[in-house]
């Protein structure tokens, strides 16, 4: 398994080794930044040589995904507790569009994908069936009444979820000109995500009267 050096105390398996590597990844990040971190240190961090560092990950670029998908995970809780500060399904909605476009880029480790030139990597992971399901799982812990709203099932969720990462996506990778303020980002996706999720007297959701523009 490589386990020459690692200061004396070899991991027990693969998946402990890997985790290793993104630990030290994750601390010379922390200490130095992306600009001045390269395979070296990371292999030095981890008491390693780089070519052990390489039986786990061939380059880089490859530690950086690992340590930015480390990541989310700990992204996701802190989403949580911004939504649920939010009342209704569509509020809940609206703002996870805003808190990830205006979050995710500053990310220290969940933004390193886009820092470091691999945003295709980034969109193909956001969009990916195992991101929709995590985003559902977001969304699901949110203390609203997605019923109420017609979301009924697990499938209607992560269809939200898919529908607001896609969102998410477009506006980060194409950015209005002249760029929206947090308000108007949000009136513009209450506009056109709103109604979908408007929840009528009789607790069910009800679609815009197109007569009345909304």
């Amino acid at each position: 398994m490589g386990h020459h050096g690692w200061r004396g105390n070899p991991p027990g398996t693969e998946d402990e080794a890997r985790r290793r590597i993104v630990a030290a990844a994750t601390a010379c990040l922390d200490r130095v930044g992306l600009a001045k971190t390269n395979l070296s240190d990371v292999a030095a961090e981890a008491g390693v040589t780089r070519q052990t560092v390489y039986r786990y990950f061939p380059s880089l670029k490859d530690i950086l995904r690992a340590v930015a998908l480390a990541g989310v995970e700990e992204f996701a809780g802190r989403m949580a507790r911004h939504l649920a500060a939010f009342g209704t399904a569509a509020e809940v909605a609206v703002e996870s569009v805003v808190f990830a476009l205006r979050t995710v880029p500053g990310e220290p480790h969940l933004g390193l994908l886009l820092q470091a030139g691999e945003a295709d990597f980034f969109t193909d992971g956001v969009i990916s069936p195992q991101a929709f399901d995590f985003g559902a799982r977001i969304l699901r812990d949110v203390p609203v009444d997605w019923r109420a709203a017609g979301v009924a099932t697990d499938a209607d969720l992560r269809g939200l979820a898919e529908v607001l990462m896609r969102l998410f996506m477009s506006f980060l990778q194409y950015p209005s000109a002249p760029e929206r303020t947090d308000d108007e980002l949000r009136a513009l996706v209450r506009r056109w995500v709103g109604p979908a999720l408007a929840v009528s007297p009789t607790g069910r959701a009800t679609p815009p009267d197109p007569a009345s523009g909304g």
